[in-house]
């Protein structure tokens, strides 16, 4: 196998390597514990296996309470059995423009209710594993608008402003010289936001490519050598200065909305942008190594049905 070519994983070695619900138990807990478990609640190692695994399969010796390897994870609460997780995590994993919860229903034998919130736990996971800080020395920033055409939206749902998307929810994003991508919804698109939302990712001094949207004006004054391409005059590349890299994110995010989600509620497009960006950047993971990370984030992650709901 090349280099460059990511792990995969069949459907038929997925269920090959987890035959069961007491594999996918054992895999869980190898990847959370190690060889030892320890207790959810108090992080104690003293623990003892309880018999038939009722009512969970360990108890902590020093607060002597129950636990199991969903406890103080985002598992926590969940009946659904730990292969249906991991399955829907491969499912999600091998999606690369993403699977639309009807289907993940289908799939795992649940309702659709129960797919999309198994997927928004999935997603609020990958939300810790968002980057920060330093991006490096030179990158791309831009902004694109998310949601349904203004013309079909009732008329008390059109909200009439916008640059060139009115209606829309604006996301902003940020590209560096490797491929990494962050990006993030945002309220508005003035400056403030904008150049706040490049000062928390690249460093002071940086190079930083966009198109000539005036709320990036200012970035020279905060200390930024700031790149112009002139979109509106037919401009995508000037002396190698450009915003293809973060712009082909853009179209995969796109085609995820049109193709796959047909709608990302404002409530809840953080996630699935994060999704899109995670996946991105994790591209040549390889698809174990994509689940590993997905079950190291869940560790301390909750995120209660009540909460989505309510934004």
């Amino acid at each position: 196998m090349p280099q460059d070519q990511p792990e995969t994983l069949s459907t038929f070695e997925f269920f090959a390597k987890f035959p069961d619900e007491e594999a996918a138990r054992k895999f869980f807990e190898a990847r959370r514990w190690g060889d030892e478990p320890v207790c959810g609640h108090c992080g104690s190692v003293s623990v003892a296996e309880c018999k038939d695994h009722k009512p969970m399969p360990y108890r902590c010796k020093d607060c002597r309470k129950h636990f199991s390897v969903r406890t103080g994870t985002v598992l926590a609460e969940s009946r659904l059995p730990l292969l249906k997780w991991l399955l829907a995590i491969y499912m999600l994993t091998s999606a690369r423009k993403g699977i639309p919860s009807t289907q993940m229903a289908r799939e795992l034998g649940v309702t659709q209710k129960t797919a999309w919130f198994l997927a928004q736990r999935i997603r609020e996971t990958w939300m810790s594993g968002k980057g920060n800080g330093d991006m490096g020395d030179h990158t791309q920033v831009d902004e694109t608008y998310v949601g349904g055409k203004e013309k079909n939206k009732h008329a008390d749902k059109k909200l009439r402003a916008g640059r060139g998307a009115v209606g829309k929810t604006a996301v902003v994003g940020i590209r560096d010289q490797h491929g990494e991508v962050r990006a993030m919804p945002v309220e508005c698109t003035d400056g403030t936001t904008l150049v706040g939302f490049i000062k928390d990712n690249a460093p002071e001094g940086a190079t930083v490519v966009t198109d000539e949207f005036k709320s990036y004006r200012s970035l020279p004054k905060h200390g930024f050598d700031h790149k112009t391409v002139r979109h509106s005059a037919g401009e995508y590349v000037r002396n190698m200065a450009h915003t293809n890299g973060i712009e082909s994110f853009w179209s995969l995010l796109k085609r995820g909305y049109i193709g796959v989600y047909h709608y990302m509620s404002t409530d809840h497009l953080h996630r699935y942008v994060n999704e899109f960006s995670f996946r991105h950047n994790t591209a040549k993971a390889g698809t174990m190594n994509f689940i590993n990370m997905t079950i190291d984030r869940m560790d301390a992650k909750r995120l209660t049905y009540r909460e989505l709901i309510n934004g």
